[in-house]
């Protein structure tokens, strides 16, 4: 597409941007101010500045009360107020054929947007497609104003191909600065959004929308992106998957990452209720690390691991705990005896190690457990075990109970043919059962383990075994850590039986997946503390 660009929109691309790189601390946070009334944009804008914010983008298309016949008296307020808390604005206007919310006259949205610049805002938001439109009368934007032209794709993100035209073809248009936002239909199209900066000579946001977009957000500063998104809280959101200003300040120190930042993070699906990144960001931070650890929306683990190749190291978690040992190029021996992993570790060959951490820290928390009262050094020793669930998890916890000396192990699972292969798998001492027998009390044993998510926010008011089935046992396990104190887990408190929480488990395996990511050692307590601190209500 073929735009017509005025002279002044072509001087103001040719001078660079000063924060167009991505040297460490350089990349924008930007806070898009959505309320629907002048004194209520004023107020954002207050708490954009106390939250951290670098910049805000007014979205005048969300006010309703904002007088299109004279709109000076607003523009002067709202940029009055940017200039009294130091934050740059961006004035954006965006009409409901680009997702926005004003659905007016075009002519008249361009000129509130041209007079914003006239009255000094530093940047103003154009859509590509109405850039000819916007340009088309020569010295009506002063050099000193920003233009972005940007894009939206509500849909999917496009091929590689069609994303580098695009940009091209928006500087050549008459932009400052590109900026495309598109929707991750799979986590891959991060990975293409955050490379895309780094195939431009001019500065760019580039943005995936959605859960699985949301590394492309966080890993901006790494990447070379010219600014990023969050927002005040996460009830005022302005697109789909914006985290916080506070979580991109704080949980993942935005400020802090170069290229040089390593990444970890947490693949599963679902992965949104996990602590970990609250958990092992606090711990690099505290190591004192240039490392950041996120959160990964995965459907398909090889996919991921290849269109993520710079990456140091992953946990994994349901459903990927088989695919990550089947995806490692060499694992630890207890990962391959166990058949399944929860830590995938970059190697300096470029390849990946597989290891799992899961069945020592649940095993130890679960024998800490059976402690209670008593001094027996092999408390699981002679036990009746019941493992329900046969994913990488039960796998796990199967594994170890039978390591630490269980007299047997029953393993059941939804799906009766998953549970036959896992007991066929551990060998000797090792049975399937039917699920059913298991949750109404049919087949007992003297430690129940539930490895599986039943009972998972945001699911909390289900359970794997009846509150009647609980009774016989000595002791019930639940690797569930959200919430805290599960229905399973009150249920057995009323029948009598010791209760361990997944954040044992949690914690515990977490630490061993530091020290295999930085050849440190865990700061335990401080990892627990984080985990507690995350699942408290803000």
């Amino acid at each position: 597409m073929s735009l017509v660009v005025s002279a002044s929109a072509t001087e103001a691309a040719v001078e660079p941007s000063p924060l167009a790189t991505s040297e460490r601390g350089s990349i924008l946070v930007c806070t898009s101010v959505i309320a629907d009334t002048v004194d209520g944009a004023v107020t954002e804008i207050r708490e954009a500045a106390e939250f951290g914010a670098n910049v805000v983008e007014l979205r005048l298309d969300f006010l309703k009360d904002i007088d299109l016949l004279d709109p000076k008296a607003t523009l002067k307020r709202l940029l009055g107020a940017c200039d009294a808390y130091k934050l740059p604005a961006i004035v954006t206007f965006r009409p409901e054929w680009e997702g926005g919310q004003f659905n007016g006259p075009e002519p008249l949205r361009l000129a509130v947007l041209k007079y914003a610049a006239v009255l000094g805002a530093p940047y103003v938001d154009v859509e590509y497609l109405a850039a000819n439109f916007f340009f088309a009368s020569e010295g009506e934007v002063p050099l000193s104003t920003k233009v972005i032209l940007s894009h939206h794709d509500y849909d999917e993100t496009p091929s590689d191909e069609i994303l580098e035209a695009l940009v091209k073809e928006m500087f050549k248009g008459g932009a400052d600065i590109a900026k495309i936002a598109t929707t991750a239909q799979r986590i891959e199209d991060s990975a293409r959004m955050l490379a895309l900066p780094g195939k431009s000579s001019g500065p760019v946001i580039a943005l995936a929308m959605g859960e699985k977009g949301l590394p492309s957000r966080i890993l901006a500063p790494k990447f070379g992106g010219y600014l990023t998104f969050g927002a005040l809280s996460d009830s005022k959101t302005s697109a789909p998957g914006q985290p916080t200003v506070t979580d991109l300040r704080k949980l993942y120190r935005l400020q802090d990452q170069s290229a040089a930042t390593q990444v970890y993070g947490i693949v599963g699906n679902p992965v949104s209720h996990s602590r970990s990144p609250a958990l092992h960001n606090a711990a690099l931070a505290a190591a004192g690390m240039d490392a950041v650890y996120v959160p990964l929306l995965v459907d398909e683990l090889r996919p991921f691991l290849d269109a993520f190749p710079s990456f140091s190291g992953f946990s994994v978690t349901i459903p990927h705990k088989l695919a990550a040992l089947e995806c490692a190029d060499e694992a630890d021996p207890v990962a391959e005896r166990i058949g399944a992993a929860n830590t995938l570790v970059r190697q300096p060959g470029g390849g990946l190690k597989a290891y799992n951490t899961d069945w020592s820290a649940a095993i130890s928390a679960v024998e800490t457990g059976l402690r209670e009262g008593e001094s027996a050094e092999a408390p699981l020793k002679g036990q009746r075990v019941v493992v329900v669930g046969a994913g990488g998890a039960g796998r796990a916890l199967a594994f170890g109970a039978l390591e630490r000396g269980a007299a047997g192990v029953l393993v059941c699972n939804r799906t009766r043919e998953k549970a036959d292969a896992l007991a066929a798998a551990l060998g000797d001492g090792a049975e399937a059962v039917d699920y059913a027998d298991v949750a109404s009390g049919r087949t007992t044993g003297d430690v129940l383990l539930n490895s599986t998510s039943i009972g998972m926010h945001p699911v909390e008011g289900e359970t794997p075994v009846s509150a009647e089935a609980l009774g016989s046992y000595k002791l019930v396990f639940d690797a569930v850590y959200t919430p805290l104190q599960t229905r399973l887990l009150k249920e057995a408190q009323e029948q009598g039986c010791i209760t361990v929480s997944g954040l044992d488990m949690f914690v515990g395996q977490a630490a061993e997946q530091f020290e295999l990511f930085t050849g440190k050692p865990a700061p335990v307590e401080l990892m627990r503390q984080a985990t507690l601190d995350s699942m408290q209500p803000h």
